[in-house]
């Protein structure tokens, strides 16, 4: 009974020191930084603000709801992550959980306390969040587009932050390349990563709706649309038929009788062509260009 006791006044002692605007714990070398630094306090959830860098931005209102009940019954079971900025506390991971205990109206809420600069922050919520198994890919590539661009770092560095091999990370990222309205197709479920890695192939982007929509009204599995990717970028056979005066049938003709093999002529509407003679031997090939000669 007396550890609990022990725990409650640590408590009490964290929030006061977080609280304490004169001697506000800003960085590591701080008065008392060691005290709060790991420290999992109960934060009223008034004095907490969204992360700016969340990289999340589509909630399912629903799974909110149900986390918000699971919240109601059995409490926040994993602690958010804040950091002291101020007198208040900005969230870097864990808006699921903030939103969902807001609609539980818990007064309080579990948080682990860092101390972090806004590119820390910013790295931790993009990594927590990247973990994350209900984060949809686009949210993915997004997260691991902003970890290059805004962190710097090399896809090398990112592979081993967040545990995925370069091509895993390739492959997210690409499908930033699609248009937004496929892009938003896979946020919505409409069709998957594979669907998207197919049309990814396709560069026109007027091609890439067409294709989506199709897929889209036809339910086409992922090896289907492949096959419809693969069709759509093969070369288009003219339906036209090409211009053939009368004179080149019958001058094909009659080389075909003089040279004794086949013979295929072309031309174009101004005259211009091309012959085309065929020999089975160089020994062919030799009486062939006697006749031209006229040695035959």
């Amino acid at each position: 009974m007396a550890k609990s006791n022990k725990k409650q006044a640590l408590g009490r002692g964290l929030s006061a020191l977080l609280n304490d605007s004169e001697n506000a714990i800003e960085s590591i070398n701080d008065k008392n930084a060691d005290q709060v630094i790991g420290n999992i306090i109960d934060l009223e959830l008034g004095k907490i603000t969204t992360n700016p860098f969340q990289p999340r931005t589509h909630f399912n209102e629903e799974a909110l709801e149900e986390l918000s009940q699971s919240i109601k019954e059995l409490g926040v079971i994993q602690p958010i992550t804040v950091r002291k900025k101020g007198n208040a506390f900005e969230l870097i991971s864990g808006e699921r959980r903030l939103r969902a205990s807001e609609m539980a109206e818990l007064k309080t809420i579990p948080a682990y306390v860092r101390l972090a600069d806004d590119q820390e922050s910013l790295e931790m919520a993009l990594v927590e969040n990247i973990q994350r198994q209900d984060l949809d890919p686009i949210e993915i590539g997004l997260s691991y587009q902003r970890l290059i661009e805004e962190i710097k770092l090399t896809q090398d560095q990112l592979s081993s932050r967040v545990g995925k091999k370069r091509s895993t990370i390739t492959n997210y990222m690409r499908l930033l390349k699609l248009d937004p309205i496929i892009q938003t197709g896979i946020r919505d479920s409409f069709i998957t990563m594979g669907h998207g890695r197919a049309l990814i192939n396709i560069e026109s982007p007027a091609e890439q709706i067409k294709l989506y929509k199709t897929i889209v009204k036809k339910g086409l599995s992922v090896r289907e649309t492949e096959a419809l990717v693969r069709k759509s970028k093969a070369p288009k056979q003219s339906s036209e038929t090409p211009y053939q005066p009368a004179y080149i049938q019958q001058a094909a003709d009659d080389l075909e009788k003089l040279f004794d093999t086949a013979v295929s002529v072309n031309a174009n509407s101004l005259g211009r062509g091309q012959l085309k003679i065929s020999f089975e031997s160089q020994e062919k090939l030799q009486n062939i260009l006697n006749k031209i000669k006229g040695e035959a």
